[in-house]
């Protein structure tokens, strides 16, 4: 295919962006932008569109060099950096990538729609979690999105190597992304196939991923830095009590951020000093010791803290709308908020409610708890999902190691 000339791919990349919904503010600022792209090509007599020609753009125009780009950048700068590399990602996969979407309806054709309404109940039948079918369904979304830029306009047409196209344009994303987004891809092939929309089990000839989860080293805090966090927490207010509950609850207990969401009075056994619950992820009963901790803050929240809201959840938000967490909401603002308070660089690492979770996994296995009872703790089906936790315990890899002296000795 012959390569399209700058103005014919501005052209085609404006009208993928009028088709998924950007908005005429928007639209007017991108083609502000183009035609002084257009221009500038034109200056320099380049009719086709190239990283360099972008690159030389963004420096002459907006004097943001190419030495600079992996520096924080301002959100203006961050922008003008964003058009060009629409235009080259737009060049090279004939889409506009998930990174630059701004709409929040995915799917607008009819077929597609009724498609992706089967997949999610389709999840419900499969007993997958509120998370795990909200991804799956937005991924699959997503994909079939894709297939309509690239005039797919019925999953029959489906083949491997459209599959694999898409998933060139994942590129940048980190491992862990990429994982997820295959593992919910694989759940849509299956649907397909059972649904005898598809003859072929595309599950079966994805391409792997080529990396392992031991290769990642999870997020912890230090001792010091965990008392400073939740120091900063004002327990005096009702937010305040509600906050340090929740922390307590996965740093002490090493709770997922979904169950913690979910917590309900049942789950508290306050005469067996027991908090029972079913996990959201692996849908495994759990039950954990209550620590006098953990229990007299949540005592505390319930008592003096929790607004008079008729929710069967725990743990409800401060301010209207009154009542439980959405499922999208991971609390990593709650856990920002409060390293600000305590003065923690939020710049240093992710950390999320999971990183207390590691934090706690890891301080076990500083005090020489077996791995099995600390997978048994954290709800682990998988034992391997603990043993990445041996990787942080820096002082048992120091005496692992070897003198440099004594390698090769007989």
């Amino acid at each position: 295919m012959q390569k399209q000339t700058l103005a014919e791919l501005i052209q085609n990349l404006e009208r993928e962006m009028l088709r998924l919904g950007y908005t005429e503010g928007s639209m007017k600022f991108y083609r502000r932008r183009w035609q002084m792209l257009l221009r500038f090509a034109k200056e320099r007599g380049e009719a086709k569109y190239s990283e360099q020609l972008g690159i030389a753009f963004v420096e002459k125009h907006f004097q943001i060099f190419e030495k600079d780009f992996h520096r924080t950048l301002s959100q203006a700068e961050t922008q003008e950096l964003r058009i060009i590399r629409m235009i080259g990602d737009f060049q090279l996969h004939h889409t506009v990538l998930r990174r630059y979407y701004k709409h929040k309806e995915i799917l607008t054709d009819s077929y597609f729609i009724a498609i992706n309404e089967r997949f999610k109940q389709y999840c419900v039948r499969k007993s997958y979690s509120p998370v795990t079918t909200d991804h799956y369904v937005k991924q699959s979304a997503r994909f079939m999105d894709y297939l309509v830029s690239q005039k797919v306009m019925d999953c029959k047409e489906i083949h491997l190597r459209l599959i694999h196209d898409y998933l060139k344009t994942l590129a940048g994303y980190t491992y862990k992304t990429v994982e997820q987004v295959i593992c919910a891809l694989r759940a849509f092939f299956r649907f397909l196939l059972e649904i005898e929309v598809i003859q072929t089990d595309f599950a079966e000839n994805m391409p792997m991923v080529q990396a392992r989860k031991q290769t990642r080293i999870p997020s912890v805090w230090t001792a010091d830095e965990l008392k400073k966090l939740i120091a900063a927490i004002d327990r005096g207010n009702p937010k305040g009590k509600r906050d340090y509950a929740i922390i307590l609850l996965a740093c002490r207990l090493g709770m997922r951020c979904t169950d913690i969401k979910h917590l309900q009075m049942t789950n508290f056994h306050w005469e067996a000093k027991k908090l029972t619950f079913i996990q959201s992820k692996t849908r495994q009963p759990l039950s954990l010791p209550l620590t006098p901790e953990v229990g007299w803050a949540v005592i505390d929240y319930l008592k003096y803290g929790r607004p008079k809201v008729d929710s069967p959840f725990l743990f409800v938000r401060h301010m209207a709308p009154f009542g439980p967490f959405s499922e999208d909401d991971h609390l990593s603002q709650l856990i920002k908020r409060y390293m600000e308070l305590a003065h923690l660089p939020t710049l240093k690492k992710r950390r999320g409610m999971h990183s207390l979770r590691h934090t706690m996994a890891s301080r076990l296995l500083e005090q020489d708890t077996p791995l099995s009872t600390i997978s048994d703790i954290l709800g682990h089906v998988d034992p391997d999902s603990t043993a990445v936790y041996l990787k942080v315990d820096i002082e048992k890899l120091r005496a692992c190691s070897l003198c440099l002296d004594e390698v090769g000795r007989p």
